[in-house]
């Protein structure tokens, strides 16, 4: 399959996302990418279900809703009425990974497991049969704009081999550029979320830079396919 990107809205204009979407869509974007944050379990606050909802209607890929938050479970069904497709949790982010990716499966949602770059892969042994996809932090959680951490590449490589031939996705969130991005998806890597490095030096008002750098991302990707 091709390498599909999503780009953050974290980094997009926030004053105008409606727009913003639109424009990352008419320029190449594949996903658009939700980064959820509670100022608890990271340190940064960001978009609640309501703002999911308003962008919905804008979204015409994938909404891509990635939960950085703990206590979890009690917001599953909120994002999901919200319009997410894909519903993504942190293995740190709660006692009962398990419990969490079957609510976010009996939403009629796909389910996305999140690990840490400090956490091993092991922590997805005994999940691989109820998730769609699986996130690689190739930074640490909270912020936009951080330095990629080439360990991680390592991690995609040995989740790759433990997924097998089963259905799973893996995406590479957190310092994703033309330049990081060959590694990752030599190692087995699906989708990429991009942020300032779709964003930056764009705006709705002149977005073919948007394409120009999504364009870069999926060039430099396809070189090690």
């Amino acid at each position: 399959m091709s390498i599909l990107i999503a780009p953050s809205i974290l980094s997009a204009d926030f004053a105008a996302f409606g727009a913003e979407i639109e424009a990352i869509e008419a320029q190449g974007a594949d996903w658009i990418h939700v980064d959820v944050m509670d100022n608890h379990f990271v340190p940064n606050l960001t978009f609640g279900p309501q703002l999911c909802r308003a962008i919905r209607p804008y979204i015409t890929t994938v909404m891509d809703v990635h939960l950085m938050i703990s206590p979890v479970d009690p917001f599953i069904e909120a994002y999901a009425d919200a319009g997410a497709d894909y519903i993504s949790v942190h293995a740190e982010a709660t006692p009962h990974i398990h419990r969490t990716l079957q609510a976010i499966r009996a939403t009629g949602k796909k389910s996305g497991l999140a690990i840490n770059p400090g956490t091993p892969v092991e922590a997805a042994t005994e999940l691989l049969d109820i998730v769609d996809m699986i996130v690689v932090m190739s930074v640490n959680p909270g912020f936009g704009g951080q330095k990629f951490i080439p360990s991680q590449v390592d991690k995609v490589r040995r989740l790759r081999e433990m997924i097998g031939d089963r259905p799973i996705l893996i995406e590479v969130d957190g310092g994703i550029t033309p330049q990081t991005a060959p590694a990752v998806v030599a190692a087995g890597a699906d989708v990429l979320v991009a942020g300032s490095a779709v964003f930056g030096g764009g705006s709705v008002n002149n977005p073919s830079v948007y394409g120009a750098n999504i364009q870069a991302i999926r060039a430099a990707a396809a070189t090690a396919r």
